[in-house]
């Protein structure tokens, strides 16, 4: 006992130095981003680009306003962007991904999000057009459109472009993942394994999609789990589902994406004059509409996330209830605390501020609570399967 004891405060004291540097790298890269908004706002650089691009239609002048802007704040990032995805996870020993591999993703996901960035911002621009007053209230609505699509169709589109996914071989495991996901009233087309292990050693499990897309995904790290972990672990994410979380989940960034809308329509109409622009619909303002959604994300941040804990401690009750069985969620945690290189125990602002799940040593205390109040779960006939 004392030597696991003393691999777990090596493996907590490993997890809190890293997690320190990539904090310390995460506010680096804020203030970098943050600095370098208001650097183009105040030499004016929004006005040159749509000066040089003002013989253009509207949407093409938005959008390269957008995507040299974008560039810029990639290129300025990219040594951040390497300490914090792939050198530091490296040093760690989380990742073992080859450096063209990770590049490889890089501009997968660059791309991707180039696309849906642009699309977005040149759907914002000509909604401030053609509705000025209500453009924030359609925009929303727009968005909402857009978050539903994207549930749909992630693990049929996206996932496929970073991972290889094959069905679960095993099928007695097969059978056991889909009987569960019925029992909670949450069924799915089938279970299938992501390569996970390609990359690095991170273990997780998820439920992805919605109706007749929904679907287990598995990374091939977590399959050396005990069954009764495995079935911890997808109770807890099937409980997201049974509990309709995604749409609660839906409802408050929408909320989020309306507030920020609505204050971006009066800052946009103040600021106007003030920098310059011909009215919010110039596209030299996009700069200005850039730092401002990102200051009232930010604002937003510690809200969603103390909401988005809430829901993550029902689902862990939800897991509880439906496997009947304590030690193997507890089991579960610590597995993957291990594998992630969790930091159990954050400092309590941190988790306040940045933590969207409840951390490792809170769920834990959390479960052998609720065994303590339920004498019957504390063990579960579902040990003999481990």
């Amino acid at each position: 006992m004392a030597t696991r004891e003393a691999r777990t405060e090596v493996t907590d004291a490993r997890a809190a130095r890293y997690h320190r540097i990539q904090l310390t790298l995460r506010v680096v890269g804020f203030g970098l981003g943050v600095g370098y908004l208001a650097l183009v706002l105040a030499a004016g650089a929004g006005h040159g680009l749509a000066q040089r691009l003002g013989a253009w239609p509207w949407w093409i002048q938005v959008a390269g306003v957008a995507a040299v802007l974008a560039v810029g704040h990639r290129l300025l990032l990219a040594p951040l962007t390497w300490v914090r995805g792939w050198r530091l996870p490296r040093r760690y020993g989380l990742l073992h991904q080859p450096i063209g591999a990770w590049l490889i993703d890089q501009g997968k996901a660059g791309v991707l999000g180039a696309v849906l960035g642009l699309a977005a911002i040149t759907l914002i621009y000509g909604l401030l057009r053609a509705l000025p007053s209500w453009w924030w209230l359609a925009a929303s609505a727009a968005f909402l459109a857009l978050y539903v699509a994207m549930a749909v169709v992630v693990p049929v589109w996206i996932v496929p472009l970073f991972y290889r996914m094959t069905p679960l071989a095993d099928e007695a495991l097969r059978a056991r993942l889909l009987a569960l996901a019925a029992r909670t009233g949450v069924p799915a087309i089938g279970v299938w394994v992501v390569d996970q292990s390609r990359k690095s050693r991170a273990a997780n499990a998820a439920v992805v999609g919605l109706g007749h897309t929904r679907r287990i995904l598995l990374f091939d790290t977590i399959l050396d789990f005990a069954p009764r972990e495995l079935e911890a672990v997808l109770a807890h994410e099937l409980g997201h589902h049974a509990r309709h979380d995604v749409w609660r989940g839906l409802c408050v960034q929408i909320v989020v994406t309306l507030v920020g809308f609505a204050v971006a329509d009066v800052v946009l109409a103040r600021g106007a004059t003030w920098l310059g622009l011909n009215g919010i619909a110039d596209p030299a303002g996009v700069p200005w509409l850039a730092l401002v959604l990102g200051a009232v994300g930010l604002l937003a941040l510690p809200l969603t996330n103390a909401y988005s804990r809430t829901l993550e401690r029902a689902a862990d009750d939800f897991a509880l209830r439906t496997t009947d069985d304590v030690e193997g969620f507890v089991d579960a945690m610590e597995r993957l605390a291990v594998r992630n290189l969790a930091k159990r125990r954050p400092h309590w602002l941190v988790e306040f501020l940045l933590y969207s799940h409840p951390s490792i040593e809170r769920r834990v205390a959390r479960a052998r609570a609720w065994a303590q109040s339920h004498p019957r779960h504390q063990y579960s006939a579902i040990a003999a399967d481990s």
